[in-house]
């Protein structure tokens, strides 16, 4: 079982409102609901989101939402919110709808202790919210984060930092989107926290708002699965194409389908091989995702055509490896 709170807030009864919110809660559940392959993903997540005077969302709302998403042993527990965020001495808060002064907001530090306590095996924290950052520090020593096994925190900035809103939309969301439709695929297709966190904080430059990552696993969970950019029987293929990691797969003009006329009407020039051409395609897939390259040749093609090689690159070698341990 996989369970989802998503919340986004646009409308507040005493501070200033917010436009992006609510259009980054929908935007998050349609990402999660379901695997790129139409298959369900996060059955049924909880959307809570205030849009105005009657549709609002308390306090008690949210902390009652939040303690029953971490409530069981789900294999994910996972709680989104997108909304305004405060800070102070005493620690950070989620601003709800009744928010008058930002510390009559949901406490992080509730938030914490229940996902802390929760008997789900993967616990999922993603805030899009200023000061978001702040979640999990212990409330002494600011640079000593507190966080249970199994469980995981990415915010959209550090404590010190607002959240920045771009289009209507929270950049932070906007990037988070983006890595579960597949910006953040590995070559199997799965979409970890880890992967998540690389993508956002490689699009974000340095001078940037900062996601933060605290996490205490012992391996990341998928937590969507995107289609992959190369076929399963072809990544587990290169255990057959190369022997060995270091292996380099000697070509020669019969893998390379393709001929000029000037190359057909020489008579040195050997035909096409079918069969070579087959593993020749499978071997140009492999280079579009950087699993393999030439030989001191530009292209596979002079590769091919001029007898030279092709070998694994590092990352090549390191789902070579995956596939000869059985881990793919």
């Amino acid at each position: 079982m996989r369970k989802a709170l998503i919340v986004g807030i646009d409308h507040y009864e005493h501070i200033h409102g917010l436009n992006g919110c609510v259009n980054d809660a929908f935007s998050v559940k349609t990402a999660l609901e379901r695997h790129s392959d139409g298959t369900l993903n996060f059955t049924t997540p909880n959307l809570m989101v205030a849009t105005g005077p009657g549709k609002t969302i308390s306090k008690k709302d949210l902390k009652d939402a939040v303690r029953e998403v971490f409530a069981d042993d789900a294999e994910i527990a996972l709680f989104y919110f997108s909304g305004h965020g405060h800070i102070e001495d005493t620690g950070g808060f989620l601003c709800t709808s009744d928010s008058e002064d930002g510390d009559d907001g949901l406490s992080l530090n509730e938030v914490m202790t229940m996902a802390n306590n929760s008997p789900a095996r993967n616990k999922i924290i993603i805030l899009d919210s200023c000061h978001s950052g702040a979640a999990g520090n212990n409330a002494i020593a600011e640079n000593l984060a507190e966080i249970s096994d199994g469980l995981t925190i990415l915010t959209a900035s550090t404590a010190n930092q607002y959240a920045m809103e771009s289009n209507g939309s929270g950049v932070f969301t906007g990037l988070f989107v983006d890595a579960l439709n597949g910006a953040a695929a590995n070559l199997v297709g799965d979409i970890t926290p880890g992967s998540v966190y690389a993508h956002i904080d490689q699009s974000l430059g340095p001078w940037a708002q900062r996601p933060v990552f605290k996490t205490n696993v012992k391996t990341f969970v998928s937590l969507r699965r995107a289609e992959p950019p190369i076929a399963l029987a072809d990544l587990q293929a290169l255990t057959t194409h190369f022997p060995t990691s270091d292996y380099e797969f000697a070509l020669d003009p019969s893998y390379e389908p393709e001929r000029s006329a000037e190359q057909l009407a020489d008579p040195a020039m050997p035909d096409p091989d079918p069969v070579r051409t087959a593993v020749f395609r499978t071997l140009q897939n492999y280079v579009r995702v950087n699993l393999v390259r030439p030989v001191d040749a530009p292209h596979m093609w002079h590769a091919a055509m001029e007898s030279k090689s092709c070998e694994l690159t590092v990352l090549g070698q390191h789902y070579w490896n995956l596939v000869a341990g059985d881990l793919i």
